[in-house]
Order: structure tokens, then C-alpha cells, then sequence
């Protein structure tokens, strides 16, 4: 009985701090999509469709090598008991540096047989230097997860923000004395330089040096396993529209397809960041199946969360087509109908959300890796099957029906962690539902116009 007073004081430390840093986390991501909306604007008219089609490819294959390579380290650190000694953390920092020399090396591989897959021969010439930033980032130190550990959020937030605003200067002064996309490819990787001073001089806590210890390099790889298999999952999940509609659209309606992802996927990435960066310290210090006390505070926190995610999502599908035509001129006016339609195929995703990363905070990788493969399965299955008989719709409506397939899964992952809540479920499925069917009605004039 004496511990209680104690106990009560810690979770209520620990949702004040996961709700500052949510807090933050949020006002940073709006931000930054703040300055990559103005980044957009006047890249657009500096540039021309075909550039943001060939960059956005470029992106996938870098998201993808990243993807594919990924061992875990991130969350390792932020789950595990060792997260804050030397030696674990300087060992976890040696291996990231060799993933980035193998992730670089493995771009000057592929960049021919992508070229020619796509039909695009610059390709070849930009994806040896566009991964450079890959390997600079491979020497990030690991301060940043242990301020992601700790739910330290304000000076990673910052950092941020000014790497994304000199990265936006460089890339428009570039393109204006360009006006190619190597402009692009120019500012990411100079951003990654940035991002790399800032994140060492600007944290707190000691600096990294090359250490190997072995019983850490065997929690890491135990871990990061699993880890590794769920993020070439989570690559096709994420990018597996990118890789499908590319090579069914022209490289023009491409970067057209770009503009309007951008605008939709903002809620979602939004709460893919905080969840990624918030959850696993709560379900590790506060986990839902320990008492029902910890189960009703997440359950507060969730619906708060969903409440708003899904409330963006509508008002992004509702006044898209109208953003699309005040932000952008003419050649983008195919992007209306895209944001639409995707935003509201992305609700299924949103009201899930928070439910994975109860499986990495207790150190269950494995399940979380069988939801990936479940997603990314389904995802490619539907939305190749929609885009074969009906074009890029059929497309984009395959991805909500795969969030809806992969449901049980979901509810299988979230039972055993005992996060699983129906309730919240249920309610958000028809209020979204309702509403997407609303906004879909609306505008399905713009959507029309995405008929092949």
C-alpha cells in the first residue's frame, strides 16, 4: 500500500510526459509539413512534373534499401533495459555505420538494372549520389533515440525544423540555377549533412565511438531479425503504391499522383510519427494487460488521438480538390480527385494505429513482423487487382480494402499485448465510414476524372 501513492505519481509523470511530447511532436510535424508544402510551391514552378515523378522514384528506391536493411536499432534502444549503457548504445551506433556504407554501396549496384526497369536512364546517374545521404546518415549518433527514449522531444523537434528550412533554401536556390532536378538531389543531401552537425552538437549526452560488445550485438540482431523482416513489409506497405501506380502511370501523372499523396497522407504520417515516437515508452513503463487502470488511460489517449486523425483525414478529403486548385496551377488539377479518394481510404489504417507498437515496447517482434507480412500482402494483392480492372480508382480503393482484410490480424496482435479495445473500434469505423461515404459523394466529380 505504501508503493501506491508512488506508482500513481509515476504513470501520472509519465502521460504528462507523453502527452507534452505528443504535444510537440505534433506541433513540429505540422511545421514541417508547413515548410515542405512551401517547398513544394515553389519547386513546382520552378521545376517541371517529370522532375517530381523521377525523385519521387528515386525516394522509393532509398526508402526501400533503407527498408530492407533496417536492423531494428531505433527501436531496439528505446525498448530494451539496456537502452541507456555505453556499450549498448556505441554497439547499436557501429552497426549503423556499416549498414550505411552496404546501404550506399548497394544504390551504385541497382542503379543501372532501375534505369532500366523504369525507362528512365537518368535514374542511373542520380541514385549513386542521392544515397549518399544514406550513408551520412549512417553516422547519426544514437542521442537521438535515447531523447526518443526518455520522451525528450523539444530539441529533437527543433532540429528538425531547421534542417528541413536550410534543406527548403538550398533546394529552391538550386533549382532556380538549375532548374533540374538534380536540384533535389543536391538539397537531400546536403540536408543530411546538416542534420548530422546539428544532432552532435545540439544534443545533449556523450558522443558515440566504435565499440563491438558482443552480448549487445546479440540482443540487437535477436531483436532486429524480426525487425528486418517487417520493414521490407513496411516498405510495401508504405511505398508499394509508389512502386505499382509508377510503372502504370506516365512519369508526368506521376508526380501529379505526388502532389495529391502529399496533401492525403498528412494525417496518417502525422500519426505514424507520434505513435512511433510516444507508444513505446508508454506500453514499456505502462503496460495495458498489468491492470485495468493502465488499459482505461491508454484507452483516453487513444480515442483522443483516433477522434482527431480521422477528423483530419475527412477535412483533408473534403477541402483537397479545393487546395489543390488554390495551391497549384493547371498541369496538377489531376491531383483533386487523388486526395479525395486516398484520404478516405486511409480511416482503416488511422483507427488501428496505436496498436502495433504494444508488441515492439514488450519485445515481441515476431507478431509484429506476421502484421506487417499481412499488410503488405494484402495491400499488393488489392491494389494490383484494382488497378488491372479498374485503373488508378480501383487502385486506390484496394488500399482501404486492405486495411479493412487485415483487421483480425490486428485485433490477434493487440488481444495478446492486451491492448485490444472494440469499443473504440467500432465507433470509429462507422463515424468515419459515414463520413467517408458523405465526401466521397460530394466529390465524385473529381474522382471521375482519375477514369483511365
Amino acid at each position: 500500500m505504501t508503493d501506491l501513492p508512488k506508482q500513481t505519481a509515476e504513470k501520472t509523470s509519465l502521460m504528462s510526459r507523453a502527452l507534452r511530447s505528443s504535444v510537440i511532436n505534433a506541433g513540429g510535424f505540422a511545421a514541417f509539413q508547413f515548410l515542405r508544402l512551401l517547398s513544394n510551391l515553389v519547386l513546382t514552378r520552378l521545376l517541371f512534373p517529370e522532375a517530381f515523378g523521377l525523385m519521387a522514384l528515386v525516394t522509393v528506391v532509398m526508402i526501400g534499401l533503407s527498408m530492407f536493411s533496417d536492423m531494428g536499432t531505433s527501436p531496439a534502444i528505446m525498448q530494451s533495459k539496456r537502452g541507456d549503457e555505453p556499450d549498448f548504445l556505441n554497439t547499436a551506433w557501429t552497426l549503423q555505420i556499416l549498414r550505411g556504407f552496404g546501404l550506399w554501396l548497394a544504390a551504385c549496384v541497382l542503379a543501372y538494372p532501375i534505369g532500366q526497369f523504369y525507362g528512365e536512364p537518368l535514374l542511373t546517374q542520380i541514385l549513386p549520389f542521392a544515397a549518399l545521404s544514406l550513408l551520412i546518415g549512417g553516422f547519426n549518433p544514437t542521442k537521438l533515440e535515447t531523447a526518443n527514449r526518455h520522451l525528450r522531444a523539444g530539441r529533437v523537434t527543433l532540429i528538425e525544423l531547421a534542417v528541413q528550412a536550410c534543406t527548403l533554401l538550398i533546394a529552391i536556390t538550386a533549382a532556380w540555377a538549375l532548374q533540374s532536378v538534380w536540384a533535389l538531389v543536391i538539397s537531400g543531401i546536403a540536408g543530411a549533412v546538416i542534420n548530422l552537425i546539428l544532432l552532435h552538437l545540439w544534443l545533449p549526452g556523450p558522443g558515440n565511438r566504435l565499440r563491438w560488445d558482443q552480448s549487445a550485438t546479440a540482443e540487437l540482431v535477436h531483436f532486429g531479425k524480426w525487425i528486418f523482416l517487417s520493414t521490407i513489409c513496411g516498405f510495401l506497405v508504405a511505398q508499394g503504391d509508389k512502386l505499382l501506380i509508377g510503372k502504370y502511370l506516365s512519369l508526368d501523372q506521376f508526380g501529379v499522383y505526388n502532389i495529391g499523396y502529399f496533401l492525403a497522407s498528412f494525417p496518417l504520417m502525422l500519426g505514424g510519427m507520434v505513435t512511433h515516437k510516444v507508444l513505446i515508452p508508454i506500453y514499456r513503463q505502462s503496460p495495458p494487460d498489468q491492470s485495468r487502470e493502465n488499459f482505461l488511460a491508454l484507452r483516453r489517449m487513444r480515442l483522443t488521438a483516433t477522434a482527431f486523425l480521422v477528423a483530419t483525414l475527412l477535412m483533408m478529403a473534403a477541402l483537397g480538390p479545393w487546395l489543390v486548385g488554390l495551391l497549384y496551377d493547371d498541369r496538377y488539377a489531376g491531383a483533386k480527385g487523388i486526395v479525395t479518394l486516398l484520404a478516405a481510404m486511409q480511416i482503416p489504417q488511422v483507427i488501428v494505429l496505436t496498436y502495433d507498437r504494444a508488441a515492439l515496447a514488450n519485445g515481441d517482434s515476431r507478431r509484429f513482423f506476421v502484421l506487417a507480412l499481412a499488410r503488405a500482402v494484402l495491400l499488393l494483392g488489392a491494389l494490383a487487382l484494382g488497378l488491372q480492372y479498374y485503373g488508378l480508382i480501383g487502385g486506390l480503393i484496394g488500399i482501404g480494402l486492405s486495411g479493412l482484410l487485415a483487421y483480425p490480424v490486428v485485433v490477434w496482435l493487440a488481444r495478446h499485448q492486451g491492448a485490444w479495445d472494440p469499443l473504440h473500434d467500432l465507433a470509429f469505423t462507422l463515424l468515419g465510414g459515414l463520413g467517408a461515404f458523405a465526401v466521397l459523394y460530394w466529390h465524385w466529380h473529381s474522382i471521375l476524372t482519375l477514369l483511365p
